[in-house]
């Protein structure tokens, strides 16, 4: 119903439904979902195999206060909304926080230590998604929707001084797995395509990275959808799908910051992998049966470790197999996956839920991942030693 003359207009709605405890497309109900590195798939990881880890720590929180400030922006009846609204999204591509992490991880661990250290930047990662979620809900709640990009304006202004003033330069002299560029080779670009292909076709790159987006696909089908499989097949209300996904996420952190680590001490890493897959064609089964939400609460436990198990232990074995210097465009490719499935995902997975219903997620998860297991099973994985599969 249009206001009285003069009246400002109502925020987007996107931006309510996004400040709003309880929605279902609140970042409490939604991130969960994506794994850690799926805020990055831009030429800014490169960037940070090039700069160092300051550069790119700072280049990071700068652009995430870019984007809040034009956040803060858009909310003034005075100016343009609309377009400062989609104008706030450009920074994003250069906003690549947690896998420079990674990188800083990668570079100051043993390979043996990588998989726990990696599953603990997670575990990190899923409380200030949290906390952030609720705090950000709460401030729009009490001091009106500009609050929260306010605070998160400040907070990313502080970030960007604390990288400047507390991060090394570059972590990559620490590294166990440091080796020297080829001598006379051309130095890559951060744009640099050939540079991607050719870490791409690098012996055991390609199978595992492979694995990683073909495994995880369907299920990130199901998670794209989920927001209207909760309200449509599960009955839910909005309230009630933030407090399942906020389960989702504290089940999320548990798992990828106390039990991954805890594996990766007594399996190898191909055994890991093999594991997640089998479990994910047991979860898309289960999952083709299901016929309420009790029945997804069962199986949610099992598709998380499927999730945390996928993501970190391929994240590892990818960065092993490339040169210190690359694992930070190694992790920029891994975080390019999430981005993937959430683009493809509605159109595919909206047509598949119209034609088919809930049952066919479980249907193509099982049949997928099952191709999968058969093909690792065929491929030779490296073993801990004294360790038994």
């Amino acid at each position: 119903m249009p206001g009285p003359p003069g009246a400002r207009a109502s925020p987007p709605v996107g931006w309510v439904l996004w400040a709003r405890p309880g929605s279902s497309y609140s970042p409490m109900c939604w991130r969960p979902w994506s794994s850690p590195a799926s805020s990055c798939n831009s030429p800014s990881c490169p960037f940070a195999d090039q700069h160092g880890a300051r550069a790119a720590f700072t280049l990071s929180f700068l652009a995430s206060s870019a984007l809040y400030l034009l956040l803060v922006a858009a909310c003034s009846p005075s100016l343009p909304g609309v377009a400062l609204l989609f104008a706030s999204r450009l920074p994003a591509a250069l906003m690549h926080t947690l896998p420079a992490a990674q990188m800083v991880i990668t570079d100051l661990t043993t390979p043996e230590e990588r998989p726990a250290a990696l599953g603990r930047l997670g575990l990190c990662f899923g409380i200030g998604v949290i906390v952030g979620s609720l705090l950000g809900g709460t401030l729009s709640s009490a001091c009106g929707i500009q609050c929260p990009a306010i605070v998160a304006f400040v907070v990313n202004l502080l970030g960007a001084v604390l990288s400047f003033t507390c991060i090394p330069t570059s972590t990559k002299e620490a590294s166990t797995q440091d080796q020297a560029a080829p001598p006379g080779g051309p130095k890559a670009s951060v744009f640099d395509l050939k540079a991607i292909t050719r870490l791409l076709l690098l012996p055991g790159v390609l199978p595992i990275f492979l694995v990683k987006v073909i495994s995880g696909f369907p299920s990130g089908l199901f998670m794209v959808m989920f927001s209207i499989i909760s309200m449509d097949f599960f009955q839910l209300e909005a309230a009630q799908s933030g407090y399942l996904m906020s389960f989702f996420g504290v089940l999320q952190m548990v798992i990828q910051g106390l039990v991954i680590g805890r594996l990766s001490s007594h399996f190898s890493e191909g055994a890991l992998l093999r594991a997640s897959v089998l479990v994910f064609s047991v979860v898309g089964l289960a999952m083709a049966l299901m016929a309420n939400i009790f029945h997804f609460c069962l199986l949610m436990p099992g598709l998380v470790f499927s999730l945390c198990a996928l993501n970190v232990v391929t994240d590892s074995m990818l960065t092993k197999a490339v040169s210190a210097s690359d694992t930070g465009t190694m992790l920029g490719l891994c975080a390019s996956v999430q981005p993937l499935t959430r683009t493809l995902g509605p159109t595919l997975g909206g047509l598949l839920y119209r034609s088919f219903g809930v049952p066919v997620f479980g249907h193509v998860q099982f049949a997928v991942n099952f191709l999968v297991l058969l093909f690792l099973w065929r491929q030779p994985m490296p073993q801990k030693k004294d360790k038994v599969w």
